[in-house]
């Protein structure tokens, strides 16, 4: 039996692009642990962790031998891509993330899903685009950013000893964990 190529990574991509899912995919796979950063920044109430406490908190998760990191925080940019062995980049067109967002924004309200701490999201607040609660005003604010920005940090000289694997669709992924999955069994 062939094992995982990596015992530390991180998922990267635009809001709803999917990096819970895959992170969670792949510690459930390979015996990771599983860290999303977002469960580590929100407190109840929607209240952001104060950042010394977030750092301290993304700082003692990644401690550990084996994981795998969901989230995009450029606050502790600098614990978890030190340590991590692979960058996995989710790197889809905007409408295939603003689907996502749509299909996920809808089925966490109407099942009033509880996400980090007791916190769960409700519907309204995201068609009101003008508002910092909307996550469609977040993805028309960081889309393109993260975007631009990636390819830059990849190439950072302290980036370099990174693995980065980009996908440019899910199906992309898919492939890619099926090869993994299928590399256990030989």
């Amino acid at each position: 039996m062939k094992s995982f190529p990596y015992k530390r990574l991180v998922v990267v991509g635009s809001t709803s692009s999917g990096k819970s899912t895959l992170a969670g995919r792949l510690a459930d796979q390979f015996a990771l642990d599983f860290i999303e950063l977002d469960a580590l920044h929100w407190e109840p109430n929607w209240h952001e962790a104060p950042a010394e406490v977030f750092r301290a908190r993304v700082d003692a998760a990644t401690r550990a031998e084996r994981w795998v990191v969901a989230g995009n925080y450029q606050s502790v940019r600098d614990i978890v891509w030190s340590r991590a062995e692979a960058v996995l980049w989710l790197d889809y067109s905007f409408w295939r993330v603003f689907w996502q967002l749509t299909i996920r924004t809808f089925r966490r309200g109407i099942l009033r899903e509880e996400l980090w701490n007791g916190n769960r999201e409700r519907i309204w607040w995201h068609f009101k685009f003008w508002s910092d609660e909307s996550l469609y005003r977040w993805l028309f604010k960081t889309y393109w950013k993260i975007k631009n920005d990636y390819p830059q940090l990849f190439a950072d000289a302290q980036y370099a000893p990174l693995t980065v694997v980009r996908f440019g669709s899910p199906r992309e992924a898919d492939e890619w964990l099926a090869g993994l999955q299928a590399g256990q069994n030989n």
